[in-house]
């Protein structure tokens, strides 16, 4: 059964759920910053999806690309899956500018995360998400 890792649930906002993944937003005000967390228990690698798991995992990166496109207009969208400190499948999206404290570097380790202040961009991105949903 499906359980979302405490590290990721702890550091994140619940956005929605997609037919695959629970989508989340990483607390950290300083990039748009989706994560995308597949409901299938025991998955640590990509490639132990299912095929048309795969498939769909990739239509929801797109799904949450095209958010982060959609509300923020970043210079660049970065998606990885890494995994070092969690091991559950996670994928991020992560809205990037060549204005952000980070840029051109990676976001991961280089400034402490600054928490959102105010519930507006969480209810935003449900929104986004549910209009791109009744879309589909």
């Amino acid at each position: 059964m499906f359980k979302l890792n405490e590290r990721i649930d702890n550091d994140t906002f619940e956005i929605c759920d997609l037919p695959l993944c629970t989508v989340r937003l990483m607390n950290d005000e300083q990039y748009p910053w989706l994560i995308l967390v597949p409901k299938i228990a025991n998955v640590s690698e990509l490639h132990q999806l299912e095929m048309t798991d795969q498939q769909q995992l990739l239509l929801e990166i797109n799904q949450a690309s095209q958010v982060i496109e959609d509300l923020f207009t970043p210079t660049k969208i970065n998606i990885a899956s890494l995994g070092n400190m969690v091991s559950q499948l996670h994928i991020h999206v992560i809205g990037r500018f060549d204005s952000d404290i980070a840029w051109p570097g990676p976001v991961w380790g280089q400034h402490p995360p600054c928490p959102y202040a105010d519930e507006e961009i969480i209810h935003k991105l449900k929104v986004a998400f549910k209009h791109l949903q009744s879309r589909a």
